[in-house]
């Protein structure tokens, strides 16, 4: 399927005293973006993270607990983004979980769900310094490309879209669609992931798609603020809108946003554009230059 709607979520954090809640939540944004047309969901990072507060106020107030907490939902939470994917025919990109690795790290991992049950998933690379230093959150060791019947996809999780490498290894390995889920505190942190999904858009001629967390959730020092809106970014060139934006949102309104893509405009643009960006990128390497 080369052309089809997707949707991008500008998804509000919550509070829940029990998982039905929370599982209610969900099924109504699923169900409404599947009768809105939307073959492809896509939530934001960490926006998993108000699950914590079903566990109480000794674990959602404490960074670590709630991360080994957390881990006795992964199962639920596979099953239920399995259930509506396979209720309504679409794939969803889960917001990022936490996910306890054997050896004890704790990484931060976007799953891909198809009506057939877990497509594949990609742990995001690049960690924040609050990941990092404070939540002891670890980056993940590959990139990924996910075959899917819209196309392939790949992921990159926040901070991974500022790294044009990581987007020119996936559209290198086929990927004409990059899904961004983020999650930001502050409008530079929102700024600094636009900026990076336009930049790949811009040099690999694909689609990129940006879905944030919203509001406020005090209860959270994980995801206590959250600011942002959702985008659909395209290459900039003929058949395209100027300024490399199909659609998005108004600033920290919880909703979707929609867009219909098609995937044969990447091949068009790459072949017929007024820039080559995507076929020049590896000239850039074989040119000489100042020592590093």
């Amino acid at each position: 399927m080369s052309a089809f709607t997707l949707a991008t979520a500008q998804y509000d954090i919550g509070f829940f005293t029990h998982w039905d809640e929370f599982a209610d939540k969900l099924e109504r944004w699923v169900a409404d973006a599947a009768q809105r047309g939307a073959s492809l969901l896509v939530f934001p990072e960490y926006g998993s993270m108000e699950l914590a507060s079903v566990f109480g106020k000794a674990v959602y107030s404490d960074l670590h607990h709630q991360l080994q907490a957390m881990q006795t939902l992964l199962a639920k939470w596979h099953a239920l983004h399995h259930s509506l994917a396979r209720r309504h025919n679409v794939l969803i990109l889960a917001s990022s979980f936490p996910t306890a690795e054997q050896d004890g790290r704790i990484v931060n991992r976007a799953t891909l769900f198809g009506p057939e049950g877990r497509l594949g998933h990609q742990d995001k690379l690049m960690m924040t310094r609050f990941e990092s230093e404070q939540w002891r959150i670890s980056s993940g060791r590959r990139i990924e490309v996910i075959d899917t019947d819209l196309g392939r996809i790949g992921i990159q999780i926040c901070y991974d879209s500022e790294f044009p490498m990581i987007a020119s290894r996936q559209v290198a390995a086929g990927a004409e669609l990059l899904l961004v889920p983020s999650c930001t505190d502050t409008r530079a942190g929102f700024h600094r992931v636009r900026i990076g999904c336009q930049a790949r858009a811009l040099e690999q001629q694909c689609y990129v798609v940006q879905s944030p967390t919203i509001g406020h959730a005090p209860w959270s020092e994980a995801v206590d603020i959250n600011t942002g809106r959702a985008s659909v970014y395209t290459p900039v060139d003929h058949g395209f809108p100027d300024n490399g934006i199909l659609a998005e949102g108004t600033d920290d309104e919880a909703g979707w946003v929609l867009a219909r893509i098609d995937l044969r405009e990447v091949a068009r643009i790459r072949a017929e554009g007024q820039v080559f960006n995507h076929r020049d990128w590896p000239a850039q390497f074989a040119l000489s230059g100042p020592a590093a």
